[in-house]
């Protein structure tokens, strides 16, 4: 099978997106298919990578962040997909390379693989605490209605949650598929701590190796909260010594250090590359703190389980549906004391019973990477299967209909 990925947000300098599609590359040439990733970039040119290509159309900066570019000619995309002639297109995102996918009229299946619930990500995070989640959801309604238009171009979208799948379908979108995300559980696993990497955190936190030790992992964008995650630190910390340990970087890696600077016992890491040593980092720590209600699921929670590290995370999103209470302390999202009260609460607990608890739920719940693309591809295998081919000459209707 032939896929292509028009991938808006893939970048050689963005964590995530980069981290997983990979991945993708990887388990392409494992189970035999070919794939190609089309990414915005700084000028025309093709990579070769084990399992396909990964082919650059030069493209804008976006203005807010330089580490994303953004499709301005779907022309130069179209001649791409039109070269490869794919048995199935990927559209990666609900903006201008969703509808360039949409648009192409080659007779390919077409998926739709929403990554993220833009409206949490953006107007729920930015009016947190001033308007109520359900009635920004209300004022969005024309957004739900863009959505749903985006929707009707493709035979099917992928999401990787079945409580956002459950969300978006209450908004009318259809044809929805829960294609659950995996983890790195050959780099991430229960033998992964070191104490004496634990003792350097600590004291790069400026604390010694009793106090408690709280990581966050995470691009520094506002759906993450990270300035949030500080304040609710600085609070628990009127309690006990807790260090916190910041990594990751992004739009707002500016802001979150300057707000650190201003904290007690936070120290902003940067960007961890290294993927063996950022699970070693992981499983050092006391608790994973994280803050965003907006993914569609929780990597780097599902990374702490699977190496024994228990979670604290806000009470909606993909993170809390991967948290349980015999390893998890669960707050009310956007509200720092609420945090603290939950960063307090789970270290009162015993360390190892909590360990146990999430290393359990580690192997339950956290399937493994290559089986997230087994189940992805197979899905793919089966759309492009119930595409009848068209007649020579004929239109795509979806094409026409976009």
């Amino acid at each position: 099978m032939k896929i292509v990925d028009v991938s808006e947000f893939y970048s050689p300098t963005s964590g995530g997106v980069r981290i997983y599609v990979d991945r993708k590359f990887k388990a392409a040439a494992r189970l035999g298919h070919s794939l190609t990733v089309i990414a915005p970039g700084t000028e025309n040119r093709v990579e070769v990578r084990e399992g396909g290509k990964l082919v650059w159309v030069k493209a804008p900066q976006l203005p807010f962040d330089r580490n994303y570019r953004m499709f301005w000619h779907a022309r130069d995309v179209w001649r791409i997909l039109d070269d490869e002639a794919p048995d199935v297109v990927e559209g990666s995102s609900p903006w201008r390379g969703g509808w360039i996918a949409a648009r192409w009229r080659g007779p390919a299946a077409k998926i739709l693989f929403m990554h993220a619930d833009p409206v949490a990500v953006y107007p729920q995070t930015l009016l947190a605490g001033m308007i109520r989640p359900d009635m920004i959801d209300r004022v969005f309604g024309w957004f739900w209605s863009y959505l749903r238009r985006l929707n009707g171009c493709y035979d099917g979208c992928v999401v990787a949650g079945s409580w956002l799948a459950k969300r978006f379908a209450g908004y009318g979108l259809r044809d929805l598929h829960v294609v659950p995300f995996g983890v790195e559980t050959d780099l991430f696993g229960p033998g992964c701590r070191d104490d004496a990497l634990r003792a350097t955190m600590l004291e790069a936190c400026g604390l010694g190796p009793d106090a408690a030790l709280l990581v966050n992992i995470g691009r520094h964008h506002p759906e993450k909260r990270v300035g949030m995650l500080i304040d609710a630190v600085n609070k628990a910390q009127r309690s006990r010594p807790i260090g916190f340990y910041v990594i990751g970087d992004g739009l707002m890696h500016a802001q979150v250090k300057a707000k650190a600077a201003r904290g007690s016992h936070i120290h902003v890491a940067g960007r961890v590359n290294d993927r063996a040593r950022l699970a070693n980092m992981v499983a050092s720590a006391d608790a994973l703190l994280h803050g965003s209600t907006a993914e569609t699921y929780g990597f780097s929670v599902a990374e702490a389980l699977c190496c024994g590290t228990p979670v604290i995370v806000p009470e909606i999103g993909g993170a809390r549906d991967l948290a349980m209470p015999e390893y998890a302390e669960i707050y009310a999202s956007g509200d720092p004391s609420s945090a603290a009260g939950a960063i307090l609460r789970l270290l009162e607990r015993d360390r190892l019973d909590l360990s146990r608890a999430a290393l359990d739920a580690g192997q339950r719940q956290v399937g493994n990477i290559d089986s997230h693309f087994e189940k992805l591809f197979a899905l793919y295998a089966e759309v492009a299967d119930r595409r009848r081919p068209q007649p020579a000459g004929s239109k795509d209707r979806r094409a026409i209909a976009c």
